[in-house]
């Protein structure tokens, strides 16, 4: 298939495709043309990495899960280094989490005082 036929199947856009191959995540063969010629493994690919990117991870990060999935794998995630960015990510998502809480209490108990006492609504999520 061509670029268009593959963004719109994929749900993006052909700059976007070929911001991928810029980057080495997706290699289009060419025809005798010059039109890059794509198959349903590059759709697959295509369909990964946008659900990386739509999850938080940047396309560097995606890049072990498309290799992942290059060498035959169901999943991108299956592989040991996909694994190991999957679980930075994991821990960076977890210090949010924690950073976020330590703010909220910290506003909760600045709006309390200032109020002088509970507020309402303001209580653990």
């Amino acid at each position: 298939m061509r670029i268009g036929e593959l963004a719109l199947r994929a749900g993006t856009s052909p700059r976007a495709l070929r911001h991928y191959e810029q980057e080495g995540l997706l290699a289009a063969r060419r025809r005798a043309n010059g039109y890059r010629d794509y198959d349903e493994d590059d759709l697959r690919l295509v369909a990964e990495i946008r659900s990386l990117l739509a999850i938080g991870f940047t396309l560097d990060e995606a890049r072990p899960f498309v290799d992942c999935l290059r060498s035959g794998h169901d999943r991108g995630v299956a592989c040991p280094d996909a694994a190991a960015v999957h679980r930075r990510k994991i821990a960076e998502i977890d210090a949010c989490v924690t950073r976020l809480a330590e703010i909220r209490a910290g506003l909760v108990g600045q709006l309390a005082e200032e109020l002088g006492g509970r507020v309402a609504g303001a209580g653990t999520p």
